[in-house]
């Protein structure tokens, strides 16, 4: 017995010996190692991702809510979080600031769904308030600010605060082509296990952790930082172009070209739309010019910025 290596025996008493419990970082890496299973590590939210070592930074903020419905103009925030941290202009990730998280007690009782998609119950919000003026001040730094799925954070959050108004937004999830990476989805949680992590979904706070630590990544077959593409998404302008009163016949057309019908009650026209890049913008109009009008127009335009990207100000 005693011609048998220690670190061959059951169990590996060798790494057990020392400190009491097996290392369970060295299990998972032999796991990973193999070829035959993925291993899933709990999330734990970390200050630092990089020593800062002297380069500009600029202070971005994670935000992230839960809310009774879809519809920001009849639907309240029942939970906001927020999240800062400072990050370089190429896109690495350095310090996590203290995060801000409040519930709001609704007008009207949870939905049940809701409650079973959050957890969020009644009982937990009572009495609750989130206030503007405490909201205003904690954002006011932020030079960036970012949510995944920032369409939908973005339309809550501004009636809650008009800090948000001024500031430029990314998203996480639409400005970082998460499928030519490999990924199948773009889920926070999908996205989440293709790293190779799981935390405790949809609760604001961790929500806004697990997406800075996919920010903070490389992307696994470009290599390039997720936070570096998503700058880059988000600084590049686009232009919203509307084909209003276009011919009926032609709607399946439009359609299969990209474009979607706003029937919203909003300021923007009930009209076929499109996003595109600054350098396909021409290519587009001529396209309606030619082959939707069959005549020389003027069409209906709008810039499209960081500050305004995500809005309702369109």
């Amino acid at each position: 017995m005693s011609d048998i290596p220690l670190s061959a025996t059951s169990g590996s008493p060798d790494m057990e010996a020392m400190s009491g419990e097996p290392d369970l970082a060295a299990m998972a890496e032999i796991l990973r190692a193999s070829g035959r299973y993925r291993v899933q590590r709990r999330l734990e939210p970390r200050r630092t991702f990089l020593v800062p070592d002297g380069s500009a930074t600029r202070t971005a903020l994670f935000v992230d809510v839960e809310t009774t419905g879809l519809d920001p103009s009849k639907d309240e925030i029942i939970e906001l979080a927020m999240v800062p941290f400072t990050y370089g202009l190429d896109g690495r990730i350095f310090e996590i600031g203290e995060p801000f998280e409040r519930f709001q007690e609704p007008k009207c009782p949870i939905p049940e769904n809701i409650t079973q998609l959050t957890g969020i119950t009644d009982a937990m919000v009572t009495g609750q308030h989130i206030d503007p003026a405490e909201v205003s001040a904690f954002a006011s730094g932020a030079d960036l600010v970012i949510a995944h799925n920032a369409a939908f954070d973005r339309r809550f959050v501004e009636r809650l605060s008009e800090a948000f108004t001024t500031k430029p937004w990314a998203c996480s999830m639409s400005q970082i082509d998460w499928a030519s990476e490999g990924y199948e989805g773009t889920k926070l949680t999908y996205l989440a296990a293709g790293a190779g992590f799981f935390y405790d979904r949809h609760r604001a706070a961790h929500d806004c952790h697990a997406a800075i630590e996919l920010l903070a990544t490389p992307l696994p077959k470009s290599g390039v930082l997720a936070m570096s593409q998503l700058l880059d998404q988000a600084r590049r302008p686009s232009w919203r172009i509307w084909a209003e009163n276009s011919p009926f016949d032609l709607k399946d057309t439009l359609k299969a070209r990209g474009y979607r019908w706003n029937g919203d009650s909003n300021s923007s026209p009930r009209a076929w739309y499109i996003d595109v890049e600054e350098q396909a913008r021409e290519a587009e109009l001529a396209f309606l010019r030619g082959e939707i009008y069959k005549r020389e127009i003027s069409l209906r335009e709008h810039k499209i910025t960081a500050y305004n990207r995500f809005s309702d100000r369109l």
